[in-house]
């Protein structure tokens, strides 16, 4: 059987609680959170952006400091050349169309509008769009990040080919409005701690009995999943470490 998306989020509530949506407001912290967050764990995104609010009083004065000066500011947050110049670049877009720093009015804006307003920030895209809406200012919008992306193609709530930018739209028409936050919230706690990426925990999962793609049932019947990525090897045939997204 099928299981419905309520019927996920009640499941999954029961086993990690049901979570409460309280939007925090600041949409200018959201956005260079989630920049710092990209292909990084949550507690050395977190770090980072701590250690950048305590050398920097605005945000005007880190989109003028000089990018190594930032990127040795968040070098404990993974990927700090990339992001640096990322962060100084959309928060001086940012500065240039909203000179207080202040993106309230995207809660009052149409909501495909405030998209678009976003999105044409340099170097954001739907996850980030979509994490500002909904963490900061409380609108409608589905973040997917590698979690939630996985947990639903295995559920088979989407398509396994489609891309992750496809997966915003079709888990967003899929997943009542009212349920974004609590759905979202609740797929990656469960690609966290049960459903895993490589060794899922299909035995202590309360949805297998709805999943196609559980390990328990006949492998016929599960649907294919793309393979993982090839490891590059260096020149001894030793895998290289690799940092997963999240």
């Amino acid at each position: 059987m099928s299981l419905t998306t309520d019927e996920i989020i009640e499941l999954l509530a029961g086993l990690y609680g049901m979570p409460v949506h309280t939007p925090h407001g600041d949409a200018v912290a959201e956005l260079v959170l989630t920049i710092l967050s990209q292909n990084t764990a949550d507690t050395n995104s977190g770090r980072a952006f701590i250690q950048l609010m305590r050398r920097y009083p605005s945000w005007d004065a880190i989109a003028a400091a000089p990018t190594d000066e930032v990127v040795a500011t968040i070098q404990g947050g993974g990927l700090a050349q990339q992001k640096a110049p990322r962060i100084q670049t959309a928060l001086r877009a940012v500065g240039e169309r909203s000179p207080a720093w202040d993106l309230e009015f995207l809660r009052e804006m149409d909501l495909e509008e405030a998209r678009a307003w976003l999105r044409a920030l340099p170097g954001v895209g739907p996850k980030t769009t979509a994490c500002v809406l909904l963490f900061a200012l409380g609108r409608p919008a589905m973040p997917v990040d590698t979690h939630v992306e996985r947990v639903a193609k295995r559920l088979a709530l989407i398509p396994a080919k489609l891309t992750a930018d496809q997966a915003h739209d079709a888990l967003e028409a899929l997943v009542p409005q009212a349920d974004y936050y609590r759905f979202h919230m609740l797929l990656i706690k469960h690609g966290r701690r049960t459903c895993v990426a490589r060794r899922p925990l299909c035995e202590r999962c309360p949805l297998e009995f709805g999943c196609p793609s559980s390990l328990l049932r006949p492998s016929p019947d599960r649907p294919e999943e793309a393979p993982p990525p090839m490891r590059k090897h260096n020149a001894r045939g030793a895998k290289k470490s690799e940092k997963g997204g999240g």
